[in-house]
C-alpha cells in the first residue's frame, strides 16, 4: 500500500452497503413499504444485529451505534 494511502486511511461512521438480487426484487419492495410496520415490531437495530448474525457477519456491539 501506498504510504500516502496509509497516512490518509480512517474508519467512516454510520455507513452500510448491501446489494439485493434482481430475483429478490418484489420481496425488497415489500419489505421497504411496510418497513414502518416491522419496526413498530422490532427496532432497526434489533433487525441489523440478527441480520448480521443470520447471513455470518462478524462485529463487534461496542462500534455498532456510535
Amino acid at each position: 500500500m501506498n504510504e500516502t494511502h496509509t497516512r490518509d486511511f480512517a474508519w467512516q461512521e454510520g455507513y452500510g452497503a448491501f446489494t439485493v438480487g434482481i430475483s429478490q426484487k418484489s420481496h425488497t419492495i415489500a419489505y421497504i413499504q411496510s418497513q414502518a410496520e416491522h419496526h413498530r415490531i422490532r427496532s432497526f437495530e434489533e433487525k441489523f444485529v440478527a441480520f448480521l448474525k443470520r447471513h455470518g457477519v462478524e462485529y463487534d456491539p461496542q462500534y455498532m451505534w456510535g
